[in-house]
């Protein structure tokens, strides 16, 4: 239940033509939702370690990032997926499957809302950093369906992240809020961006970030619940301040 498969009887793949299946039929393996690309474990480890080779060299590269998370969270991931059908918020979120997109945000009715709500910050995050949800890349390399929902979720909240940490999107910003998604995820995507991202840092960046800015990012990844237990859909008027403190992330040094 709740997988999406192409059946033997299915007269159409997932682009509506024929013809697809057949050979899907002939290779032994079946798309488990729209754009799934089989991999064994052979190729999964291939693409991870390509992946995390170009995402090293540059940081911006999202495809490869995503491509890394997808094809190492085979730990984490289910992980995830457990805490959120042991929370009532979460398994709601799970069971209605709510996308984060342009299409479903009324940006117009959120830059309405007071300064310091959270769907006034966020549309304001996103404008001042020129930066659109719609770019997140759909899962491929997942082999469930729950769980390709459960990364997606994870890479749409991203940006909810950055304003609920207040981090601008500059190397120094991402540094820190991949620090606060590997204490809460424990996606090894997350740890590896927070362990060699900050070699691009400046020294001064450097002291600020291991001063200050990292032992932050810890404590209020391991005092924080899970993040993706919050509807943040039906959050949009809760003031962050308030948000913050019901989940537990301290306050930005």
């Amino acid at each position: 239940p709740g997988t999406a498969r192409l059946r033997h009887s299915d007269p159409r793949g997932w682009d509506g033509h024929g013809g697809e299946e057949e050979v899907e039929e002939k290779e032994g393996w079946h798309r488990l939702y729209p754009g799934h690309i089989p991999t064994s474990p052979l190729q999964k480890a291939l693409l991870a370690a390509g992946s995390a080779v170009m995402a090293l060299y540059d940081p911006y590269r999202h495809d490869m990032v995503a491509v890394l998370g997808e094809t190492t969270g085979c730990l984490a991931l289910p992980n995830l997926r457990d805490k959120m059908k042991h929370h009532p918020e979460g398994y709601r979120i799970l069971q209605e499957r709510p996308r984060i997109r342009l299409s479903t945000l009324d940006t117009s009715r959120l830059r309405g809302l007071p300064d310091g709500s959270l769907g006034r910050e966020y549309v304001r995050f996103l404008e001042d950093n020129k930066v659109s949800p719609d770019t997140r890349m759909p899962p491929k390399f997942v082999d469930d369906e729950e769980l390709a929902y459960v990364i997606q979720r994870y890479r749409e909240v991203h940006d909810l992240m950055h304003t609920l940490l207040g981090m601008p999107t500059n190397m120094l910003g991402e540094v820190v809020v991949k620090w606060f998604e590997a204490v809460q995820t424990g996606l090894p995507m997350c740890v590896l961006g927070a362990a060699f991202g900050p070699v691009r840092l400046s020294s001064r960046k450097l002291q600020v970030l291991a001063t200050e800015l990292v032992p932050w990012a810890i404590r209020s990844g391991l005092n924080a619940s899970c993040v993706l237990n919050v509807y943040y859909e039906q959050r949009w008027e809760q003031p962050v301040e308030s948000l913050r403190e019901e989940i537990g992330i301290f306050p930005p040094p």
